[in-house]
């Protein structure tokens, strides 16, 4: 039986590249919206999502954070994709005769240098993959678009310059997430943790509940907070830790977490990605 993992975005979009490289084995199912790829795995229409949660340049995807803890799924991997920025147009174009280029509207500032330097006016689109879609469709030579090799290769696209972003270490993090929690895994590497937490009304409860990992030598690489249901009072936060809940100093941080917190849930446990360093 095929086993499928679902990620947002049309063929060829940034996504679809990270399944292709984290599960090579798995069919990629593309869907319009997070919520419909969250959505696949819990209807049993795919077995994992690819979903991006933050990126090296312009911070994390909006909403993600939100929609993590409100899935029902599980995170079971992460994986980081190099975003490569590349200017396609239909075959035989030459770069000179491209007018205007055609991106997600998080893309056209990363390569703002590259087109200043030629004259090209950018135009946000709703999806980079699409816009190279688009483009193979409508048959305009003026048009580009900015995408991936992936999305170029789908349709059939000739890529006129390779690599254009403006900063060498755009790369973007995504969350491999499954129906079912696995908490067995522990392998020889490093491993991470990932939950999220509402600390109670009290006073300095943030800084105390964060004085159990400094005391215990925890490393947090990531601490965000959000605000829930629209409320300026209630606040969430998102985080991420290097080590097992089973690791006795991992288990006495999360102890006394539990002291300063109203709600405290473990939204994922697996291998830190080579990447990482």
């Amino acid at each position: 039986m095929t086993r499928r993992i679902a990620f947002q975005g049309e063929p060829g979009a940034y996504s679809h590249e990270a399944c292709r490289k984290a599960r090579p084995d798995m069919e990629p199912l593309p869907c319009r919206t997070f919520e419909e790829t969250i959505q696949a795995v819990k209807s049993g229409r795919a077995d994992l999502a690819m979903l991006p949660v933050e990126n090296s340049t312009y911070g994390r995807v909006a909403d993600i954070h939100r929609l993590l803890p409100e899935s029902g799924l599980f995170i079971v991997d992460e994986a980081f994709v190099r975003v490569h920025i590349n200017l396609m147009a239909l075959p035989g174009v030459q770069i000179e005769e491209i007018e205007t280029v055609r991106a997600h509207l998080v893309l056209l500032p990363q390569a703002e240098a590259f087109l200043k330097r030629y004259g090209i006016r950018g135009e946000a689109a709703a999806d980079s993959a699409g816009a190279a879609a688009e483009i193979a469709a409508r048959g305009d030579r003026t048009l580009g678009a900015l995408a991936s090799d992936l999305a170029a290769e789908i349709n059939g696209l000739h890529i006129l310059a390779r690599h254009i972003e403006d900063h060498a270490h755009n790369t973007t993090r995504f969350l491999l997430m499954s129906r079912d929690a696995d908490h067995t895994r522990r392998g020889s590497g490093q491993m991470m943790t990932t939950f999220v937490f509402q600390v109670r009304n009290i006073p300095a409860a943030l800084y105390k509940a964060m004085g159990g990992f400094a005391t215990n030598g925890v490393n947090m690489t990531k601490l965000e907070s959000y605000m829930v249901d629209g409320s300026f009072t209630a606040t969430q936060f998102y985080a991420d830790i290097e080590g097992h809940p089973d690791d006795p100093n991992v288990r006495l941080a999360l102890e006394e977490l539990g002291y300063f917190t109203a709600k405290f849930e473990i939204l994922g446990v697996y291998p830190a990605a080579a990447e990482r360093g």
